[in-house]
């Protein structure tokens, strides 16, 4: 009796992408936890220092789409490795600015900048991973445990970092960042191809498991067989990808999302310090306590919209589930940023950021379901309207915030995040591209 060889490379190349995840915003965040040091060594001050968070994103926006052509074209192995060394050199760069070199604001705007550039392959090469690799009932807890990356990463890097700053100075925190990245990097050249096709050790189980998954929709006209030819890169449908009237609403609705989730991720530790009245160490502790809420409830997010796609469809698993999650992001923010004691202020915000991460796995899984092989190239344009929400509330938050109060500015966002939720009522996934 022959035993069957069952594998599950699929569900280890998705937890390196959490692992990358997590590096890309050690990566991006940790700027913002050195930011009080870097302010005081070359004189920045908020708004300078916010000039200086907006450039990587403006990078990382700019290149979205160039980054989702490349992993489409040249698959997700080879774009995300060199983009990983890509954050390393640019990381490594900051380490070495020297104190009292002159044009440091310039300096310091075309360092994040290139890593914005860097960074923006990691996404669109992992939603072109999750195209290829993840059968349609896995993606959103796929797409939750990638993103939970995001929080992991964030949320580590306040406690760790701030015991490396206060140890060693912020420029050691830089190297070990850039060092992790490299590490991680190298793994996933060795572990990853670019399709199950290729991998040596995908059983022949696994494979017919993927590709039952893959083709029960209407992204491909008919299923392919069992067999260890690669798969051809599809021709990328610029026509009907622009033509598509949800690509619009998806991109507000991320720029919402960014708006409210860069809050966080730029801002939030310096608003526990500044405003809240924290100590570094204390602020580091609270700081934490959004991202443990994103990682928890990615994770959650992504399951549950696996389930209400298999019980109630398409449209309720990924747009209800946005939309719900959506709104309650918008009463978290205005209770918390109104609440007298900073403790309880923490937690609810904290509520806002872990809502506002129940409907990340939405976001690219509905891209996958609506743009199939070309998800690569729809994901990246989708992404493009959160960075630059990022990149908006980066400059723009402590502009509002100097003028009109922290509450004001966090009002704002709870009035974008129900712009989000609107424009996830329009969406379809159930009218794939390639149907």
């Amino acid at each position: 009796m022959s035993v069957v060889r069952r594998t599950h490379v699929r569900f280890f190349l998705a937890f390196w992408l959490f692992v990358l995840s997590g590096v890309a915003f050690l990566d991006r965040t940790n700027i913002s936890i050195a930011g009080l040091q870097i302010s005081q060594e070359y004189g920045l001050g908020n708004q300078r220092l916010g000039w200086i968070f907006s450039a990587f994103l403006i990078g990382y926006a700019g290149f979205q789409v160039p980054a989702g052509w490349l992993a489409a074209r040249f698959g997700p192995r080879r774009v995300l490795s060199l983009g990983v060394l890509w954050w390393g050199v640019a990381t490594a760069l900051t380490a070495l600015m020297p104190t009292g070199i002159a044009h440091t604001v310039a300096l310091l705007i075309a360092i994040r900048f290139a890593l914005g550039a860097g960074e923006a392959v990691i996404y669109p090469a992992a939603n072109q991973f999750v195209a290829r690799w993840v059968p349609v009932q896995e993606r959103g807890f796929t797409n939750g445990l990638i993103f939970a990356g995001v929080g992991a990463g964030s949320g580590l890097t306040p406690p760790i970092l701030t015991w490396v700053i206060t140890h060693q100075g912020w420029r050691v925190a830089f190297w070990y960042s850039a060092l992790i990245g490299l590490a991680a990097g190298a793994v996933w050249w060795l572990a990853a191809r670019d399709t199950p096709e290729e991998h040596a050790y995908v059983s022949a189980k696994e494979l017919e498991t993927i590709h039952d998954g893959l083709y029960t929709t209407a992204t491909a006209a008919t299923a392919v067989s069992d067999t260890r030819e690669p798969v051809a890169a599809a021709t990328i449908s610029w026509r009907a990808i622009l033509q598509r009237r949800d690509l619009p609403a998806l991109m507000l609705g991320y720029f919402s999302f960014g708006y409210v989730a860069w809050i966080f991720f730029s801002w939030f530790f310096l608003y526990m310090a500044q405003v809240r009245g924290f100590d570094l160490k204390s602020s580091a502790r609270y700081t934490m306590y959004p991202f443990l809420s994103m990682t928890v409830c990615c994770l959650a997010g992504g399951a549950l919209s696996d389930w209400l796609t298999r019980v109630y469809g398409l449209r309720a698993g990924r747009c209800g589930l946005a939309a719900a999650a959506l709104f309650m992001t918008a009463a978290f923010l205005v209770v918390g940023s109104q609440i007298h004691s900073p403790q309880m202020a923490a937690i609810i915000l904290a509520g806002g950021a872990g809502a506002l991460y129940l409907s990340q796995s939405s976001f690219w899984s509905v891209s996958v379901d609506i743009a199939g092989r070309s998800s690569g190239v729809f994901s990246s344009m989708v992404n493009m309207g959160g960075q630059i929400g990022g990149a908006v509330t980066a400059s723009l938050t402590p502009w509002i915030a100097q003028r009109f109060g922290w509450t004001t500015s966090f009002a704002i966002a709870a009035a974008l995040a129900v712009v989000g939720a609107i424009c996830w009522l329009t969406v379809h996934p159930e009218r794939p591209l390639e149907s």
